[in-house]
């Protein structure tokens, strides 16, 4: 008795020893579990953060303007250390811009070239802000063209800036004005073999020169011609030009007026397109944007407005896009070498940084105590030179991702050549001038559309055959059937995009009145047979064992499968002229991809369905029979037992399978990703594709740069995703713990 009851007290032990290594373990899951959740959280936070980071803009070192002249221009090159002064007295002063670089104190001259061949009172203008190249005219109309480069080298393993002026056009000066009189304003442009200059006279001519260069076939040197237009206009006070980089239009900004010209083909004549109208607010600036798509106008007030063409009925016209207030009247313009950005200073020395796609002053600061002279971006517009007042600032600007905002991200924006504001995604382009597009709307759009068709052909079929598969099919029949759905989910969705794609897809579109055919005569069938099974002789009904019914489907489905496609070439002949897809796009206006909605709500659907079906199955089969029993003792009809008391008492356990099979169809890759045209498309027409957030991370992700804000967005877009999923699963777990709750006590 002893011993008994001894190994009785070990047993115990060993239980309680082993409940609580258990009870820990579980626990430890669980933490390990919320552990992993809230790293992936943070990380993705930790990404995504610099993106909304505030922009700063801090002025450091202020040396006095270095070497003597007046400052024409001034320039700074990619790395920040070393800055250029063009002159009046004809020379490139180069200087140490900040204290980085070795060997030198801010303000220290570096080096000063000589410019030959010009005379007299000299003029500057810069070509594209990304070339760095700049034409210097003097009294006699003529123009030489320069650029001031930098060589590195390492000698004794020492990294070295070298900085010297090399001469795009040749050393010699170009004649502008044939007549050779001195120039009061000109703009220039320049492209490998050809070059504009717009000018006006100092008798108030403007004038179009062209050059064009044909190389040399044994020296191979370019040997420039030139091409000298005249241009009547209607005023002679003419305050600023500008030239767009392909040479095809140029801007005169006169009093209240911006005129545009079509400068294209000079040889056919030169042609005013449009002019821009201010009424009576007088004009005190303008630039051209990167990309010279959009030109930026300066009023007097300080209200600056951003124009772009736009396409309307009597054609592309300049059309006045957003306004940005820089704060007071503005003295000179400065736009980035790559970007839609661009910064104003105003007459009272306020210096403000803008982006224009994003319609936001991003930073505003008072710089100088008068007009700000000069101003010039660096090449990765991390920092600018401002010179007023016999001074030279470096100022340092923190302005990694400017076009990531929120409106730009959630709201409809008006792109550059779009003919009105829309949500769009297109992160990269071949063009260096490529404005990057970021919109997560038509993603997001694209994610919720295929969860949409893939729950609406999964959703049916699974809960519909998890209930029969519980409630009535034979235990026999089940045994086969359970396993089988349940296998399906061990397919690699790998391998049903793969199928969705190449094979799915064209049968569809081969056969597609067909497929029409089958949504309507597969339900129809089954009614039919169930009304053809409910009128055969008892005797023959009693052959087929209880629980067996659906077994009497399988030849019907294939028969009606058969029968759809059979009858398809003649439907589409009759119906449709003998093609479906043209009828569809021409007579019903309805565009037709090959790989879209209807493909991908038929790939997801199957592998959404067995995860779905297993878990409601569960949920119906595990209701305890004595309640199923109970009610079909009291006189309850099976079919009402089955929706008054065992679906009520499942409800906990559908939901979830049917919100398991949304996050699975929300988060969805690789079907996705091969069963559509992967285009950010908004339209909710089952015969187009879309793009979803995970598709989208998958296949831009490998191509984006590390800090970017093309990588930073795509996180951005993982944290949406993640958001989504958890706010949807933590729902689905709270209504479920509320139909538990409710139909537990049954």
């Amino acid at each position: 008795m002893a011993d008994s009851a001894h190994n009785l007290l070990a047993a115990s032990r060993v239980r309680l020893i082993k409940d609580r290594i258990a009870r820990y373990g579980v626990t430890a899951g669980g933490v390990m579990v919320l552990v992993a959740l809230l790293l992936i959280f943070f990380y993705l936070l930790y990404v995504v953060f610099p993106v909304f980071r505030p922009v700063t803009m801090e002025q450091h070192e202020t040396y006095a303007v270095p070497g003597t002249g007046k400052t024409l221009a001034l320039g700074i090159e990619e790395q920040n250390e070393i800055g250029f002064r063009l002159t009046d007295d004809a020379s490139v002063v180069f200087f140490a811009a900040r204290q980085a670089n070795k060997g030198f104190n801010p303000g220290d001259i570096v080096s000063v070239e000589q410019l030959s061949g010009l005379t007299g009172e000299l003029i500057v203008t810069m070509s594209t802000p990304a070339s760095q190249t700049y034409a210097i005219a003097d009294e006699q109309g003529q123009a030489l063209v320069v650029r001031p480069d930098f060589r590195v080298t390492f000698p004794n393993d020492v990294r070295q800036l070298t900085p010297f002026v090399s001469y795009p056009l040749g050393e010699e000066p170009l004649q502008v004005d044939q007549q050779g009189q001195p120039l009061k304003h000109f703009v220039f442009e320049r492209g490998e073999t050809e070059a504009t200059f717009a000018a006006v006279t100092a008798d108030n001519r403007l004038i179009v020169t062209r050059l064009l260069g044909e190389e040399d076939f044994m020296t191979e040197e370019i040997e420039w011609q030139a091409e000298y237009y005249a241009i009547r206009t209607q005023t002679h006070d003419i305050d600023q030009l500008l030239i767009t980089p392909d040479h095809r239009m140029m801007f005169v900004r006169h009093a209240n007026l911006v005129d545009v010209y079509d400068i294209s083909q000079p040889d056919a004549g030169i042609s005013r397109l449009q002019t821009l109208d201010f009424g009576n607010t007088k004009l005190t600036y303008m630039d051209l944007l990167s990309g010279a798509s959009s030109i930026m106008i300066a009023e007097q007030g300080g209200t600056v407005s951003q124009w772009f063409q736009v396409l309307t009925e009597q054609g592309r016209e300049f059309t006045r896009i957003r306004d940005f207030d820089a704060g007071g009247n503005v003295s000179i313009m400065t736009s980035e070498f790559f970007r839609r950005g661009f910064m104003a200073g105003t007459t009272d020395g306020q210096l403000s940084l803008f982006h224009s796609t994003g319609d936001t002053r991003l930073v505003s600061k008072q710089l100088a105590e008068d007009s700000i002279d000069q101003i010039v971006f660096s090449p990765r517009a991390d920092s600018a030179l401002l010179q007023e007042a016999g001074q030279i600032s470096y100022v340092d600007i923190y302005n990694p991702h400017p076009e990531v905002t929120w409106s730009a991200l959630w709201q409809e924006v008006w792109y550059e050549g779009y003919k009105e504001p829309d949500y769009i995604w297109q992160s990269t382009s071949g063009s260096d001038d490529f404005e990057a597009k970021m919109s997560l709307v038509p993603i997001s759009f694209g994610t919720i559309k295929a969860a949409f068709y893939a729950m609406l052909f999964a959703v049916p079929l699974a809960l519909a055959g998890a209930i029969y598969t519980a409630y009535f099919m034979a235990p026999e029949m089940r045994t086969y059937v359970k396993p089988t759905v349940e296998i399906m989910e061990a397919l690699p969705t790998v391998i049903l995009g793969f199928l969705a794609g190449l094979w799915l897809a064209p049968l569809i579109e081969g056969n597609l009145p067909g497929v029409m055919t089958l949504l309507i005569v597969l339900p129809a069938g089954f009614l039919a047979a169930a009304w053809g099974f409910h009128k055969l002789p008892k005797n023959i009904k009693q052959r087929l064992p209880e629980g067996w019914d659906a077994a009497v489907l399988i030849p019907v489905v294939i028969f009606l499968g058969w029968f759809s496609f059979a009858i398809s070439p003649t439907l589409e002949m009759w119906l449709m002229g003998g093609d479906a897809r043209g009828y569809i796009t021409n007579e019903l206006g309805i565009s037709f991809d090959q790989r879209n909605s209807l493909v991908v709500g038929i790939a997801m659907g199957f592998a959404v369905i067995p995860t779905i079906f297993s878990i409601a199955e569960d949920a119906v089969f595990s209701v305890p029979r004595h309640l199923s029993n109970g009610s079909l003792a009291l006189g309850a009809t099976p079919w009402q037992t089955l929706t008054r008391v065992v679906l009520l008492t499942a409800s906990p356990g559908i939901f979830s399978a049917v919100m398991m099979g949304l996050g699975r169809a929300v988060g969805e890759t690789m079907i996705v990703l091969m069963a559509t045209g992967n285009t950010p498309l908004m339209d909710w027409s089952i015969f187009q594709g879309m793009r979803t957030l995970s598709a989208n991370i998958a296949v831009e992700m490998p191509e984006s740069e590390v800090g970017s804000s093309h990588y930073r967005v795509l996180f951005l877009s993982a944290f949406v995703l993640f958001i989504v999923t958890f706010v949807f699963n933590t729902i689905s777990e709270f209504v479920r713990q509320r139909l538990r709750d409710k139909y537990s006590n049954m």
